[in-house]
């Protein structure tokens, strides 16, 4: 197994073309599926929160206010505390983030092998792997912005801008990937979320 820590930016990715296909659950009927849409909505709202995010970092690549002002808009946001005990940017989503990802791996994926007979064991091994991707993300947009809030220089946002901007373009791949490839599994297997 690679290390990921290693790994330069652009070189942490979660290659898409290597995605199996989820085999069809052919007793799931639109029930089942819109149960397992559940995990869908849920995504929405981790997105429009990382989309907070991205609006402050674009105000500050307009110029609309100058890297040296980040701090003082991030703690104008509803995160605001979340920002100071975890003296990161992207605070409490990045936590839940991954908090969501460790239930999904210790709890959802376990289930839906298991209830499965095994026939979706690429499919989670796959997303198993991409939350690898995703945590790493998350750590270096932790340290990244840990640094900005440190010394809110032009390069530091550029350094935490970038990081941002990938874990975005990967967590919003992964979500789109996990909710086509699960959505009947987990209404069928598990009832929904």
């Amino acid at each position: 197994m690679t290390d990921l820590s290693i790994l330069p930016l652009h070189d942490l990715t979660i290659d898409e073309a290597s995605r199996p296909t989820a085999p069809k659950v052919a007793a799931a009927t639109d029930m089942h599926r819109r149960k397992g849409r559940q995990l869908a909505a849920i995504h929405r709202h981790y997105l429009m929160e990382m989309a907070q995010i991205g609006a402050v970092l674009e105000r500050i690549e307009a110029k609309d206010t100058p890297p040296e002002h980040l701090k003082k808009i991030v703690l104008s946001l509803e995160m605001a505390e979340n920002f100071r005990v975890f003296g990161s940017l992207c605070g409490r989503e990045c936590q839940v983030l991954k908090f969501h990802h460790d239930i999904e791996s210790s709890d959802m994926f376990p289930r839906l092998e298991a209830a499965g007979g095994g026939m979706f064991q690429q499919i989670v091994a796959k997303l198993l792997s991409e939350h690898e991707v995703v945590h790493e993300l998350i750590i270096r947009l932790g340290r990244a912005a840990d640094k900005l809030a440190t010394d809110p220089s032009e390069a530091n946002f550029v350094d935490a801008s970038q990081v941002y901007r990938k874990l975005e373009e990967v967590v919003r791949s992964h979500f789109g990937y996990e909710e086509a490839e699960l959505e009947e599994a987990i209404g069928y297997y598990l009832g929904g979320i």
